[in-house]
């Protein structure tokens, strides 16, 4: 049943029609658990209440099925304007983006022109630019022009998906690069033929990649709610005497927030991913596929007096 539950709300979030109808009726329905707000005012609110409860932030300007070049550049001027922001409000923050949203389905042109103006405007305002990972038939692409960016910037990092059956190599390939890389489970639908169908051996998968990107010497973001990872990484970098400066914790607002601040306390750096904007659809479909616990949450907020 969790499956299909999955698969049904991983298919609601492909739907152009329901995006429209979402970006009409505004952050309802109990998506403003999981989202910030619709302007960089509202998050900017939001990031100070967690700065000032011991964590760290990265901000994302939500996007989806953008597929013309005027509607990428608006995208992009967004991303500096929350970059400006952080910069200008002393915000602990991070920019998270993805490039479909600069025009990567475009042209290579577009893209690197959008990337280039956000990682500029970054690097003036000493604010670090994550790079998120999207479906399999981009990761490639994505990995190639993130390639060419870190030989031009030092403060842009990528994602990789523990559930890809190539990550591991991907790991290998990157290590000249010295990456900062968030590692995920990964939360697209994806064939069997190119990504492992059980859980645990996305785990175990998992757990690989942590070793060795840290063993590699390079900063780990290790993203995930799941206490069994969360462990098995502590385990893993005091058996290792690897500094609690190499690596971060990374879970998504709205989700497990008391288990956030514990971490905080115990003096690791505890990243929260505040989303904000009016093209929230996607990605709250997407939350609630992850985890049957949510989609019950929506539901009595939805009938909550």
């Amino acid at each position: 049943m969790e499956q299909v539950m999955r698969d049904f709300f991983l298919f609601l979030s492909k739907n152009k029609t329901l995006t429209k109808l979402a970006k009409q009726y505004g952050l309802r329905f109990g998506a403003s658990r999981f989202v910030a707000g619709e302007t960089i005012g509202q998050a900017v609110e939001v990031i100070r209440s967690l700065n000032q409860k011991g964590l760290v932030v990265t901000v994302d300007y939500l996007g989806e099925f953008v597929d013309n070049e005027k509607e990428a550049n608006e995208m992009a001027n967004h991303c500096i304007e929350a970059i400006e922001t952080i910069g200008r409000e002393q915000l602990n923050s991070q920019l998270s983006l993805k490039m479909t949203s600069m025009g990567l389905d475009i042209s290579n042109e577009l893209v690197m022109r959008n990337m280039r103006r956000i990682l500029d405007t970054a690097k003036a305002n000493d604010v670090f630019v994550t790079i998120d990972m999207e479906d399999y038939s981009r990761c490639q692409k994505t990995i190639d022009i993130f390639k060419q960016l870190k030989t031009e910037y030092d403060n842009v990092g990528t994602v990789l998906q523990a559930y890809l059956y190539r990550t591991e190599s991907d790991i290998e390939d990157l290590k000249e690069y010295h990456p900062n890389l968030r590692l995920v489970k990964g939360a697209y639908k994806e064939s069997e033929e190119v990504a492992f169908p059980e859980k645990k051996d996305v785990d175990e998968n998992f757990k690989k990649i942590i070793k060795m990107h840290l063993l590699n010497g390079n900063y780990t973001a290790v993203a995930t709610h799941d206490d069994a990872i969360i462990e098995y990484t502590k385990q893993l970098v005091k058996e290792y005497n690897i500094p609690n400066t190499q690596f971060e914790f990374q879970m998504l607002y709205g989700i497990r927030p008391e288990r956030q601040e514990q971490l905080a306390r115990e003096g690791y750096t505890m990243r929260v991913y505040v989303p904000y904007g009016t093209d929230w659809y996607g990605y709250f479909m997407r939350r609630l596929a992850e985890r049957p616990a949510n989609v019950a949450f929506v539901l009595k907020g939805m009938f909550r007096k």
